[in-house]
């Protein structure tokens, strides 16, 4: 994949300064790129690598002194990497899936609807009433299943597992292993169990008796909207009754657990190893950090932020910054943790005054 960086630069709409002529063929770090490279040098700490490399070409700051790096060429971006999302799409050479085949391994069951130009990897197993977009791609070994919907353009990697009557927007990426549609995780006992005592007394009292767990099933699906994409090996449960709803623009990392009934909004930014728990309500523009966790039956406000391994167990505000276990606000975490520090100093402290009381009582 060859492009000149006149072509890149048109193609980004932004101008090119030097050579326009000069190939590319990839993009690479300024230490480790070639003659034939684009380097991201995107800030000033990165532009001091590109001596390391051979690099002729480089995408570097708005107003930065190209020249002065040696290039023979060069994009300045007025916010560097945002047009790094345009220039990586350009130059992704793709997994090789195809384009328009169906390998002759797939089973398509004769009731299921193909759009047109929709790729089948080998191996893939496509249910019944299932219909697929046109020009999408569906990698090896995917499984899609009973009456389960997907829009056009849609990329599922190799491994994705779509459960039956789940809906699937327009654009959206599903990455290795990522399971949709799976039964939510619930379970309920004959009489009041101990986690619900627990629960219901803050840990004051359990269960008197083992009980054993009934399953309730999952009537409900998926609903996911246009161009969200799904991380390697997450997980969205279906409904109980009804479905499980993703926005559209939703960004899932890897690894991510949403529970049954789950409301997320749109354009949504959910790193990896969230657990959502189920029938929680999240708001649009919400960002979880990594390893953070919502509770049951909660709602998360517009434009909130969870810092990373955050644990939430009451509602939070919309535009809200929370930290640490339970939540709060940021600014309030970080004067309990200065003050966690500072303890050690005030039991010496204590400990010392203490002692110079003990001192003049002992004189009187």
């Amino acid at each position: 994949m060859s492009h000149t960086i006149g072509e890149i630069a048109r193609a980004l709409g932004l101008p090119v300064q030097g050579q326009a002529d000069l190939p590319i063929v990839r993009v690479a770090e300024p230490a480790m790129a070639g003659p034939e490279d684009i380097a991201l040098a995107m800030r000033p700490k990165y532009a001091e690598a590109l001596a390391s490399g051979q690099a002729r070409a480089a995408m570097l700051w708005e107003g930065a002194d190209w020249q002065s790096y040696g290039l023979a060429a060069a994009i300045l971006a007025p916010r560097p990497r945002f047009t790094m999302a345009a220039l990586t799409e350009m130059m992704d050479p793709g997994q090789g899936y195809g384009t328009g085949a169906i390998h002759p391994s797939a089973v398509i069951d004769e009731s299921a609807e193909i759009g047109a130009g929709v790729s089948i990897g080998p191996l893939c197993v496509i249910g019944p009433g299932a219909q697929i977009g046109a020009h999408s791609v569906v990698g090896p070994q995917c499984h899609i299943g009973l009456e389960a919907r997907i829009g056009c353009n849609a990329l599922l990697h190799s491994g994705v597992r779509i459960g039956a009557r789940v809906r699937i927007g327009e654009r959206v990426i599903a990455h290795p292993g990522a399971t949709i549609g799976a039964d939510g995780f619930s379970f309920v006992t004959a009489e009041p169990s101990g986690v619900e005592r627990a629960r219901a007394t803050l840990g004051g009292a359990g269960t008197d008796a083992a009980q054993p767990w009934s399953r309730i099933h999952s009537l409900g699906g998926v609903d996911i909207g246009d161009d969200v994409e799904i991380g390697a090996n997450s997980c969205i449960d279906r409904g109980t009754v009804r479905d499980t709803v993703i926005g559209a623009g939703c960004k899932f990392d890897n690894l991510v657990q949403i529970g049954h009934n789950v409301q997320i909004g749109r354009d949504c930014l959910i790193c990896a190893q969230v657990g959502v728990a189920g029938s929680t309500v999240i708001g649009n523009n919400v960002v979880l950090g990594g390893q953070s966790g919502v509770s049951d039956n909660l709602i998360v406000g517009d434009r909130a932020i969870l810092g990373g391994a955050t644990v939430v167990l009451s509602n939070v505000p919309e535009g809200r910054v929370m930290l640490g276990y339970p939540a709060v606000k940021m600014e309030t975490h970080i004067e309990t943790y200065k003050g966690l520090r500072r303890l050690p100093r005030l039991f010496r402290d204590v400990g010392d005054l203490k002692k110079a009381v003990s001192k003049l009582t002992g004189n009187d």
